[in-house]
């Protein structure tokens, strides 16, 4: 198992470790990937950075390769985290320059526009699909460093394979209970949080409209995915709502067979008779 931080946090001159018992009290919240016995671990601040830059691939109909390059770049530029400092004028998750024509300084640290400002150099690489993640990711962010993005493609491809739906409930997240909230909507307008969600889901990861899921005061949706792959669609906009359960307060993903639930999310994804069908992702969120 590789992991982009420790698992482990001080308390009265001890370490406390995350346990594997799902009934236990979260003590870490931490997110993980797992691929055919391998994982890698990450802080929830992390998860939902690679959501957004693997669901912006995936909205954007780009391989999976992209996203592997997408994430071994943010792991060696920033730590999968947002920074507002860098390297000279560097910002952000990409640690894009603005004096290098990459946006404003606002612009590179909305994780958002650097992601879609770093693939839209990507794709202009002749060949980026076929050339080793180090020499694509150099290609676009020009670093003094140009072999340290390969050191990181095990863990990036683990995160791009779970997070692109390609390893189902390959994504999971062991969190503590969401904050309690009033808020409500009905069966035609959906409570702000949900609001919230929908709105950064249509921007971050799928460009389907969620339906209000009747009988839940507007607190839960539902995604229709169609074509060819949408039962893999599906589980990518499934896995980018758990890793970004920490930012707005998911409490249950499902899908047709799973569900995911925060309550229990020491057991990660479980088989249940969810009644969403095949290609249908449905989330409720506050507590």
């Amino acid at each position: 198992m590789t992991a982009l931080v420790a698992t482990g946090v001080v308390v009265a001159g001890g370490v406390v470790w995350l346990t594997r018992d799902p009934e236990a009290p979260v003590v870490v919240e931490r997110c993980r990937a797992s691929v055919d016995g391998e994982s890698t671990s990450m802080s929830p601040e992390q998860a939902a950075n690679a959501a957004t830059v693997v669901g912006i691939a995936v909205r954007r109909g780009l391989p999976a390769r992209a996203a592997t390059i997408g994430i071994a770049t943010i792991v060696q530029e920033s730590g999968m985290r947002n920074l507002d400092h860098g390297d000279r004028d560097s910002l952000g998750l990409f640690q894009q320059r603005p004096s290098q024509g990459w946006g404003t300084p606002e612009q590179v640290q909305d994780p958002v526009y650097a992601t879609n400002a770093f693939y839209d150099a990507l794709v202009k690489v002749e060949g980026y699909r076929d050339l080793p993640v180090t020499d694509a990711a150099q290609r676009v962010q020009r670093s003094g460093f140009p072999l340290a993005y390969g050191d990181h493609e095990p863990e990036a491809r683990l995160v791009a394979s779970a997070l692109t739906g390609y390893t189902p409930g390959g994504f999971t997240c062991h969190l503590r209970p969401a904050p309690v909230s009033q808020e409500s909507g009905d069966d035609v307008e959906l409570a702000p949080a949900a609001q919230r969600f929908a709105d950064a889901a249509g921007t971050q990861v799928t460009t389907s409209a969620p339906e209000v899921v009747a009988g839940t005061r507007g607190r839960a949706v539902e995604f229709t995915l169609g074509g060819d792959d949408a039962q893999r669609t599906a589980w990518a906009v499934a896995s980018w709502s758990v890793a970004s359960a920490s930012v707005y307060d998911v409490t249950e993903v499902s899908v047709e067979g799973s569900r995911w639930s925060r309550e229990e999310s020491g057991r990660g994804w479980t088989s249940a008779a969810t009644g969403v069908p095949r290609g249908g992702v449905q989330v409720r969120l506050g507590a």
